[in-house]
């Protein structure tokens, strides 16, 4: 299997690939897989086992610019594909909103981030005391950027 890129319209990508999916499965069109990665405008990829398959699945699509010469290495793209785990964004003293469990919709600051677990202990700002609660990483949403770094 190799990896294909394709250049077309900026802000088309995820239109291109409904198309070009419903033209895969209508014309039994071997591709693998397409891949929009939301970090790079103006390109998307394709798995399939060669480039005249690409060529035949993009051909006479509107937006599409061209099939980039050559493979893509798997390794150059990954991290554009893997998602990046949410604690990686959040930094002591962060604003954020809790999206998830007992006190969701409810914003909080950030006081301490236990990596390890994928946990973050939270102060409520909405509370009349400090209540500091813990909980996963991934039940908040970052807000406001917070002055404090560490």
């Amino acid at each position: 299997m190799s990896i294909y890129a394709v250049r077309c319209t900026a802000g088309q990508e995820k239109n291109i690939a409904v198309l070009l999916e419903q033209r895969v499965r209508t014309e039994n069109i071997p591709l693998k897989s397409i891949v929009v990665p939301m970090s790079i405008r103006g390109f998307f990829f394709i798995e399939a086992n060669g480039p005249h398959i690409v060529e035949r699945a993009i051909s006479g699509l509107k937006h599409i610019k061209g099939l980039i010469p050559g493979k893509i290495e798997i390794s150059s793209i990954e991290h554009l594909i893997l998602p990046k785990p949410t604690i990686e964004n959040l930094n002591i003293g962060d604003i954020v909103e809790i999206v998830s469990g007992p006190f969701r919709n409810m914003q909080a600051r950030i006081s301490r981030i236990n990596k390890d677990k994928q946990e973050v202990v939270l102060e409520l700002l909405e509370a009349t005391y400090s209540l500091p609660i813990t909980m996963k990483a991934d039940y908040v949403k970052k807000i406001i950027e917070g002055e404090l770094h560490g």
